[in-house]
């Protein structure tokens, strides 16, 4: 019976461990880089904060928790129609949830936003700045780098993205990828028996404009 037991409690542990991340390709990590000048010329555009926004998805043994965060500020710069640089700021305030409600949603939302995962009150704003543009494999594709900032760490990510519109007046781009919570800090694994995924999901829509 004891054997039982133990067998029992065992699986129960792996079942418990075994949390997947969210569906996504992992942004490429490495340290911070010094952000270089990408054009001597070129239009900044000023990302539009009503359209642009910034959509997480993060999951747990029991399941999954989305929602989403606003662009506070930001500008890209474009360069003979072609996307060469920029930078954005997030308002890590306006972390929100959309699949709760109520007591639970609130309770989600402001432990998202203490020192167990991004610690608002210290870091109210992440921020991204690229540091390098490639042309992807197809039209419209693109690979981006830049230094992502959160909880007062940097570090230099690699993604696809997609530029959908770009012109000297007007840029529309969205990327789909995904990130490693720890290495910005947030290390925060979840109930034992509940744990949460080490990868966070970010969608992110950007619009700027003249």
């Amino acid at each position: 019976m004891e054997k039982v037991f133990l067998s029992l409690a065992a699986g129960a542990l792996v079942l418990a461990s075994c949390v997947s991340n969210p569906e996504g390709k992992k942004a490429e990590t490495a340290d911070s880089v010094e952000n270089v000048a990408l054009s001597d010329g070129g239009s900044e555009l000023t990302v539009d904060t009503a359209l642009s926004n910034v959509e997480w998805t993060g999951r747990k043994v029991s399941g999954q928790h989305h929602g989403h965060v606003k662009i506070k500020s930001g500008e890209l710069t474009v360069d003979e129609g072609k996307l060469v640089g920029g930078n954005f700021v997030i308002d890590l305030t306006s972390i929100n949830n959309l699949d709760l409600e109520g007591e639970y949603k609130g309770k989600l939302e402001g432990h998202l936003k203490s020192p167990d995962f991004f610690d608002v009150e210290n870091h109210p704003e992440a921020t991204f700045e690229i540091t390098e543009v490639k042309d992807g494999t197809e039209a419209g594709a693109v690979v981006i780098a830049g230094n992502l900032t959160i909880r007062g760490v940097s570090k230099n990510i690699t993604f696809d993205a997609q530029v959908e519109e770009s012109s000297d007046t007007a840029v529309k781009a969205t990327a789909d990828f995904n990130i490693a919570r720890e290495d910005w800090g947030v290390s925060y694994k979840g109930q034992a028996d509940d744990l949460i995924s080490k990868e966070i999901n970010l969608k992110v829509k950007l619009v700027a404009g003249a």
